[in-house]
């Protein structure tokens, strides 16, 4: 507490303004009318208005609303009622708790404070002020009144309240230019008209709902965490936050999605280049470590799908993002053929305790226990690879492989083009079945069963798609008999593990342009703090 309290200005229940005491002595108390304690205060305080009002402000800063009235009228009150509904006074003042008494002096320096009510305080408080006043003491019957009772919690503590007031106060660590919304307009259709939604509603950001989710990192809310392409905006753990709140994010969720927007925006993953294809691209994510369970993420019934809020939003809001702040709006920059709906959202978790193999982020050289972001840019999925009837774990491997044929074109080939495979679990137990199947001889066996020769490739009359039928004569009969893989490299295919226990069907996501020409998948450790 201050020996000088803030200044301030309220109305009284008749409308008149009245403010902290200045070159005189003033007494003030924080009540609220459904506080029984604050009730128990209400006459000591009348009794010391009618005894030292002559020679001291006694004022009563109340914040109920409409019910300050039927406290000042159960009491009989006649010292002013100060309306504090909004609690701006109470947050300034710090209050913790109701009634909260404060004495201070012509200078304004605070003499004595106190809250709750102990009967001796009140009454060393009584007798101080008949000193220093030389009136009179207060006709009080201390004797009716408990020897103790304790206070209740100011009403600006209410999160709601509180988080608003930090959000509005001096030194508030919101920046974000401020957008108001007439009290006629339907606030939902307002985001829609000033085309920050991706089709769908959007969750208000009100800088109450920003201070929240701020509270889910101890990043800095003007930390620069990346620079967002085409409009080349600068995305600050504020403006992440802002975004977050839209999608419908926990503020358990934004050091996942901070992790995300920084590796979207990296020169290798290309968000510009994502954004502006035709093709349709659109980030998938896949989250592993402790984080998962954390925040209740979504890695088996239904990982890929609706369902799940952390899942769903997470993805989300990292899409929102380089809507808003990098400005890649559907029509403008983003220019895809057909579009996509993983252009919504695509996030999920790998279900790594139900995996034979080390999870994703260890094979990309981090430790278990780190929570990482993985991001891939891919243009179709999730497709289906249906297979109920493979027992072996090279027919089921094999499967799995021919699955992947479609990426791009079945007819097409040596591609230097990523695949996500997700496996589920009972195509796991048959992979494993006979003894340990490792992910590489999975890659190795994809290449094996997807193996063509050159000449499959050649544009026909079937498919114009392929080797030119001028290159085709050149290269000859010899070059042609040659078998190529679907990939050019094993490093192109990624293997994760999700999906319930229940089903023989995985799973695969179809990868853009990799590489210099495209996009490069990037992984990003979490900062929990």
């Amino acid at each position: 507490m201050s020996n000088q309290q803030p200044h301030f200005q309220l109305n009284d229940l008749g409308g008149n303004p009245h403010s902290l005491p200045k070159n005189r002595p003033g007494l003030i108390c924080f009540v609220k009318e459904d506080c029984a304690t604050c009730n128990t205060a209400a006459p000591v305080l009348e009794a010391l208005h009618k005894a030292f009002g002559s020679a001291v402000d006694v004022l009563l800063i109340a914040q109920s609303g409409d019910d300050n009235a039927t406290f000042a009228a159960r009491h009989a009150l006649s010292m002013p009622v100060l309306d504090d509904t909004p609690c701006k006074t109470a947050f300034a003042w710090d209050i913790e708790s109701v009634p909260s008494v404060f004495w201070i002096d012509a200078t304004g320096t605070v003499l004595s404070q106190f809250e709750g009510f102990i009967r001796t305080d009140w009454e060393t408080l009584a007798a101080d002020i008949s000193a220093q006043t030389a009136l009179p003491a207060a006709q009080i019957d201390w004797a009716s009144l408990p020897a103790w009772r304790p206070g209740c919690g100011s009403k600006h503590l209410d999160p709601a309240i509180y988080d608003k007031l930090r959000a509005e106060a001096d030194g508030s660590p919101i920046h974000a230019r401020r957008i108001d919304v007439a009290s006629s307009d339907d606030v939902a259709e307002f985001m829609f008209d000033q085309g920050f939604s991706d089709g769908l509603p959007l969750v208000a950001p009100t800088p109450e709902r920003v201070m929240r989710m701020l509270g889910g990192t101890h990043r800095a809310p003007q930390d620069v965490i990346a620079t967002v392409p085409p409009n080349m905006g600068e995305a600050t753990v504020e403006k992440i936050a802002i975004n977050a709140v839209m999608a419908g994010c926990k503020p358990e969720y934004l050091p996942v999605i901070i992790a995300a927007v920084e590796a979207v925006c990296t020169d290798e993953f290309n968000i510009h280049g994502v954004t502006a294809t035709t093709m349709g691209a659109a980030p998938v994510m896949v989250i592993n470590g402790p984080i998962r369970e954390k925040i209740g993420m979504n890695m088996k019934l239904g990982a890929l799908g609706a369902g799940n809020r952390a899942n769903a939003t997470i993805g989300r809001a990292v899409r929102l993002v380089v809507r808003n702040v990098g400005g890649a709006s559907t029509g403008g920059v983003e220019r895809s053929t057909l579009g996509n709906p993983m252009k919504f959202t695509m996030c999920f978790a790998e279900w790594e305790e139900r995996s034979p193999w080390p999870a994703l982020h260890v094979e990309r050289g981090f430790d278990p226990q780190d929570s990482v972001v993985t991001v891939f840019a891919m243009t179709g999925g999730p497709v289906h690879i249906v297979d109920q009837t493979s027992r072996a774990p090279d027919q089921i491997a094999g499967s799995l492989g021919l699955g992947l044929e479609g990426v791009f074109l079945p007819k097409l080939r040596n591609l230097p083009v990523d695949a996500l495979l997700v496996v589920c679990p009972e195509h796991i137990d048959t992979l494993t079945r006979k003894g340990d199947y490792s992910k590489d001889r999975l890659r190795e066996r994809i290449q094996e069963v997807t193996s063509r020769p050159l000449s499959e490739m050649v544009a026909d009359e079937t498919s114009g798609a392929g080797i030119p039928q001028a290159t085709a004569e050149e290269m000859g009969p010899e070059a042609l008999a040659q078998s190529v893989p679907k990939f050019a490299s094993t490093d192109y295919i990624h293997i994760v593990v999700a999906g319930s226990d229940a089903g023989k069907f995985s799973s695969a996501f179809h990868g853009w342009a990799t590489g210099e020409v495209g996009s490069v998948s990037v992984s990003k450790k979490i900062d929990l703090g």
